[in-house]
This record gives structure tokens, sequence and C-alpha cells, in this order.
């Protein structure tokens, strides 16, 4: 088990040369590869600088990087703009898309026991360890699992084996971890790298995948106090050394801790990156725990127009919408077609308020009469953007019209938190 690299700290501001050299050098030490698949992201997740790393991997390797596979879950996959859009420079005839309900191998199953315990005995079933075909039985010599670690809300910190297993794994495997972070509880996860859904992922990867040439190219990134956005730490490694050593760095990072609670908060949501509820929810999970009670959450979506990003789950969430635990459960308990599609009954866990406080979201191509119908309130993305008009605010607190306002750019950035919530 080896760490090829460990650099940064929270005043790191790594170039793109020094990220090119020290990638360059990090690879080096594995010696000669001949058949390389890359495992980044894709566009929701371009702030990580997966589609530079993934050009630096390419210009280093040549013809020897065999294959890109985006480890999109359950996402649209990347169109072609996209792709050249966050990945310029490298072959579009690279690209493979990831089906999470055919491109699959089952290479082993954690025991039922394992998943009580885990669950603090509220569930009853295994768990299948599930990746892309390409990944279990594609011969490749080296597969670089690349992307960013930062708080979340399913898996406590992003990235390491969720990379394999969840983004670039099958349904029943997706489905039944997301379940399991919802019914632990969220607000028990996030921001934790050592949680019950990781201790399922690095089972599996433990028992199932030790045969596997991965290498794990971990990124963590912050905010300027000056704009824009800095890479503070690169860590690459084929073990857990590599993630929680990241993950340490990402929580100094990401993790803002608020001396006082917020009532009004506003989140943007780049329209390049965020076009579904689905991804777009990161602005109530990540600011969830800082919000007080009875306050608001208004979320500005000009590129969101649809609910889920497939097709089945998009049908559920408008069958089913976010109406809080109770409702959720009692509706996987008595409807087979969301009992038997975990991921989103998890999903609609994870975005209802419970009650505590008032979600608005204002899109750009969803009605008044589908964001009402799946449980929100609705705000005119015209109106709203020009009352709270993000290119105006700043980061954090502002003082608008004679209300006091918290303002998040990006959620995928960050987690925020009242003291009394930790």
């Amino acid at each position: 088990m080896s760490l090829y690299c460990a650099q940064g700290s929270v005043d790191t501001d790594l170039s793109s040369q020094q990220l090119n050299e020290l990638i360059v050098e990090s690879l080096s030490k594995l010696g000669a590869r001949c058949n390389v698949l890359a495992v980044p992201p894709d566009q929701s997740r371009e702030h990580s600088r997966a589609g530079e790393i993934t050009g630096i991997v390419y210009k280093h390797y040549g013809d020897k990087l065999k294959a890109v596979l985006p480890a999109i879950g359950t996402h649209t996959p990347m169109r072609e703009e996209q792709i050249a859009h966050m990945f310029p420079g490298v072959p579009a005839e690279l690209f493979r898309v990831h089906n999470w309900r055919t491109d699959i191998e089952t290479v082993g199953e954690v025991p039922a026991s394992f998943i009580r315990e885990q669950s603090e005995g509220k569930l009853d079933y295994s768990w299948p360890a599930q990746t892309n075909k390409l990944i279990s039985s594609g011969g490749f010599d080296l597969i670089l699992s690349i992307g960013q670690v930062v708080p979340h809300e399913v898996i406590g910190m992003a990235n390491y084996t969720k990379n394999i297993l969840v983004g670039a794994g099958g349904r029943e495997g997706i489905n039944r971890s997301h379940y399991l972070g919802a019914v632990y509880g969220m607000e028990r996860i996030m921001g934790r790298a050592v949680n019950p859904v990781r201790n399922v992922l690095n089972y599996a990867s433990d028992h199932f995948l030790r045969h596997l040439p991965i290498v794990y190219v971990h990124t963590v990134v912050g905010r300027r106090q000056s704009g824009g956005l800095a890479i503070r730490g690169l860590f690459i490694g084929d073990d857990i050394e590599c993630f929680l050593a990241a993950a340490q760095l990402s929580l100094k990072v990401n993790f803002e801790t608020l001396d006082k609670q917020i009532n009004k908060a506003v989140v943007f949501l780049d329209p390049s990156e965020f076009h579904s509820t689905w991804i777009g929810n990161k602005a109530v999970y990540r600011t969830r725990m800082a919000l007080a009670d009875n306050a608001e959450l208004i979320i500005l979506a000009p590129g969101v127009h649809e609910f889920g990003e497939d097709k089945g789950i998009d049908k559920l969430i408008r069958k089913y919408g976010y109406r809080g635990t109770p409702h959720t459960l009692a509706a996987v308990r008595d409807n087979p077609d969301l009992g038997s599609d975990l991921s989103a009954a998890a999903h609609l866990i994870h975005a209802s308020s419970e009650g505590r406080f008032k979600i608005t979201w204002c899109p750009g191509q969803l009605t008044r009469e589908e964001i009402e119908g799946v449980g929100f309130s609705y705000g005119d993305l015209s109106e709203m953007s020009s009352r709270y008009n993000p290119e105006k605010l700043a980061y954090g607190w502002n003082w608008l019209n004679g209300e006091e306002i918290f303002f998040v750019p990006s959620p995928g950035l960050g987690l925020w938190a009242h003291r009394s919530r930790l």
C-alpha cells in the first residue's frame, strides 16, 4: 500500500504547473503502464479539477490511456459539448458511458449481518458490491479514480471507494447504500470520513477489489478570500490513507461552523452544473444544519428543468414528493415502485425539510404546479433573482433591503452547520 503524493494545507494554492508536476511525479512512481483507464466525475463535479487532471493523465500516457469512464452514477450521460468543455484536449473517442442498469458486474456481497450492525438494526439486507465491467473485467493495468474529497450527504465525505462502487456502480448497490445513509441519518453522516455507508463500501473494497490496480487521485478545493477557487490539496495513493488525509484537510477547508443560525439563505446553482433537483438539492443538504427553525431557503436554479436525472426516478419524485421521512418510509412499505428504488426514496428523505424550514425553489424550466406538486414552495426566478441578485451578493452574510441573508454561490463546495447541531 502506497501514498504517492500528500500535498496541501488550508493556505495552499496549487497552480496548474504545480498540479501537473505533482501528478506526473506520482504517476512516474507507478512504473510503466500500457493499458490505463481513467474514472473521473461528470460536469456536476467540475470544481474538482478532474477535467484538468484527466488531461494531464492523457498527456503523460498518450495512447496508453485506453478509456475514460465518467462516474455518473444515476446522472444523465455527459453530452459532447460538456465533455469538450470539461476535458479539453482529451479525445472524445476515449469516453465511455456508464449505464447503472446494464453495464455492471456484481463482484461480491457484503453480508446482511454487517448491514444490520452498521444500521443499528434498522435494515436487514445484504449489499451487492457492483461496479462497471470496464473496472472489474476490462483488463487494465492501471485504473485512476479521480475526484474531489468534500463533505457529502450520503457518504459523509465524497470519493475514494464511492467513485468505484457508487459512481460507477449498479442499481441495487446504489439503492441500498443510499437508503442506509437516509435511515441512519444524514446529519449524523455529513462531514464524517468514517460512518456506516463508508464502512460498507470499504468492506466491499477490502474483500472484493484488492486485486484491481486502482490508484486514487483526490483533490481538496476551497474558496480564495479574493474570489475564485483554489486547489488546497492533492493526495494520490492506493489505499484508505490517501482518502483519510484528504478528508482531514477537507474538513478544515470545506466545513464552516457558524456562530449564529441562518434565518434566510439564498443558494445559486450554476446552470452549467445543475439541471435537476436530484443534483440541485445539494442546496438543501449542505445548508440544513445551519438553518434555524422556520428559516427560508431560496434556491435560484436557472438551469433546472427536471426532478430526476433518470426518467424512472423523475417519475417517482413527481409521484411521491419531498414530504418527509415518515411519509417516505410508509410509501416504501406500501408501494412496490418506490420500495424497489431505494435511492429515490433516500433522496426524498434527504431533500425534505421535515417541516422544520421552508424550501423555495426558483427553477428556470419547471412550473409552479410541478414544484408545488412535489411539496416545495415556488418562487419566480426572474423576480427572486432581481431581489437577490447572485452577481451582486458576496459569499456569506449580506444585508439586503433591511434583512440579513446568507449567500452560497456553489453548495457543492462546502458544508455549513450551526454549533448547536454538531
